[in-house]
């Protein structure tokens, strides 16, 4: 009777042992960084980490962003051997390229080569921000001024996937001297009739939005990405005015007439495979 009267015990949540803890695979779970929601990381692989609930775009890795985009076995490396070294003789910079060489397996903050999208031959360059924060060095440089000419002689378009924090510092001059390089092999492709088509992914800054990123026949971007040249502390500080909140975002470039389309992950491939088909030899008459 008593037992009646004041009912069954309530159950209290548990707190894990340590050892539970221990148990849970490190990994296995991915907090999004726009909604903070926690998912499994499979999850979010499989949706080509754009967060399923908010639509975040997490920064994508070389590698994985070609498997996003290529045919399967098509897609051809080149320039691999290509590694920096330390032309300034600048303290400690040598260990810091080996540092993110072992941690990203890449050589460099970039990746060159061909491949077909959809069946249809392209010639690419994507950046790592997992690499130096992708920032710009003459190895940078010069396998994406590489990477232009291959398309040029070989009469295919080249397409680009940027993702830096801009020039790198311990290359100094020589670090911004890839802005005019890579340039003058765009002018040369674009003359020859070649077709670029930009897609500028988060972050996109410094000397790289004011290079090879913004002068594509196509200028594209993701969704949220930063896209900019000088932070936003410095430029209210130089014009003493309090910026929008959405200022230097893809959303504001592309109002401001910055960009031609703001193209979400999951349907990039769609939309370049269109375009590569548009511009075929008589691809608009289809």
């Amino acid at each position: 009777m008593l037992k009646d009267f004041f009912g069954k015990r309530k159950k209290y949540a548990s707190i894990p042992s340590e050892q539970a803890k221990a148990d849970v695979p490190e990994g296995l779970m991915q907090k999004c960084s726009g909604c903070h929601k926690i998912y499994y990381r499979k999850e979010m692989n499989k949706n080509l980490q754009v967060c399923p609930n908010c639509g975040y775009h997490h920064p994508l890795q070389a590698w994985d962003r070609i498997d996003t985009l290529f045919d399967d076995d098509t897609f051809e490396e080149w320039d691999q051997a290509l590694t920096t070294g330390n032309p300034l003789t600048f303290p400690g910079y040598e260990e810091k390229v080996e540092k993110d060489q072992k941690k990203t397996g890449l050589n460099e903050g970039v990746v060159t080569g061909k491949g077909t999208i959809d069946g249809q031959a392209t010639a690419f360059a994507v950046m790592d921000s997992s690499f130096r924060m992708g920032s710009m060095g003459s190895v940078i440089g010069e396998k994406i001024a590489r990477a232009v000419e291959n398309a040029r002689v070989e009469g295919i378009p080249f397409i680009i996937f940027t993702a830096s924090g801009g020039a790198r510092m311990q290359e100094g001059l020589l670090s911004l001297m890839q802005m005019s390089k890579t340039a003058i092999a765009i002018k040369r492709f674009s003359e020859s009739g070649g077709l670029m088509i930009s897609v500028m992914t988060h972050p996109t800054t410094g000397g790289v939005s004011a290079s090879f990123a913004s002068i594509g026949d196509y200028n594209f971007a993701e969704p949220g990405a930063l896209i900019g040249f000088a932070g936003r502390r410095i430029i209210e500080q130089t014009i003493r005015e309090k910026l929008p909140d959405d200022f230097q975002t893809a959303e504001f470039q592309l109002k401001h007439g910055q960009l031609d389309k703001v193209v979400n992950r999951l349907e990039m491939k769609e939309v370049l495979s269109l375009l590569l088909k548009f511009h075929q030899k008589g691809g608009n008459e289809k």
